[in-house]
């Protein structure tokens, strides 16, 4: 069977616009990511200095929350690329791409609780009532343990992303529709992820800065899928 050509139903979605709704989702997330990562969050979260992370998060709480919200965001779109993509490589095993799927959804739902300790440090550190039941020293080591948490946890999560990415690397290479050079690009990334998260567990000194370049291969894939992908035709279905 042709899988360019497949139609279950003539009220699906196109096979392009599956490609087309990921690719945008990923984009959305590509923007969003490094605003809350590496713009919002160091301004606020001063490592080694909790007392200053306080003062910072009461002054500027306003920002701290459009970073949470920024996180919450980028979940809600990690939910509509798996979907997107589960429809996409779904003519290649309904299964399996649903079994990928929600290795997604699963990582997104941990990242999500992880990131709503975030709104708890905001409404400790800046409600009357809840700061006059610690003292300076109680509220720090509380802030503290919370901002790690979400860390701990969200860095748990990402392992899990990476394993997605392996299995979704699988699916893309065996669909004759997409090039397997984006096979390739997934399971770098996907390696990338699995590799940053874990060796720090059993080598904390070890440096893995470089390891940053592997996340190249997920813009590749959404370039593909943005600029080549929405010209797929076929139906895939709802």
């Amino acid at each position: 069977m042709n899988q360019n050509s497949v139609a279950h139903n003539e009220q699906g979605i196109n096979l392009g616009q599956a490609a087309l709704v990921a690719g945008l989702g990923l984009l959305v997330m590509t923007i969003l990511g490094p605003i809350a990562e590496l713009v919002i969050y160091p301004q606020l979260v001063i490592r080694g200095d909790v007392a200053q992370t306080v003062a910072n998060i009461q002054a500027r709480g306003d920002l701290f929350l459009t970073g949470f919200f920024a996180y919450f965001i980028l979940f809600i779109m990690d939910i509509v690329v798996a979907w997107a993509l589960y429809l996409l490589l779904r003519p290649v095993n309904a299964p399996l791409s649903l079994l990928v799927a929600w290795f997604r959804l699963v990582y997104t739902v941990i990242a999500f609780v992880a990131a709503f300790k975030l709104v708890t440090v905001y409404r400790l550190v800046n409600n009357p009532e809840l700061l006059s039941a610690f003292n300076d020293l109680e509220l720090q080591s509380y802030v503290l343990l919370l901002l790690r948490s979400f860390r701990y946890e969200w860095s748990a999560s990402l392992i899990l992303f990476g394993i997605y990415l392996l299995m979704l690397g699988g699916l893309v290479f065996r669909a004759s529709y997409i090039p397997k050079t984006m096979a390739i690009a997934l399971w770098i990334a996907g390696a990338g992820w699995v590799l940053t998260e874990t060796v720090p567990l059993f080598a904390p000194g070890v440096d893995l800065s470089w390891l940053m370049i592997t996340f190249l291969g997920e813009l590749v894939f959404m370039g593909w899928l943005i600029v080549r992908g929405r010209k797929l035709s076929g139906v895939v279905g709802v």
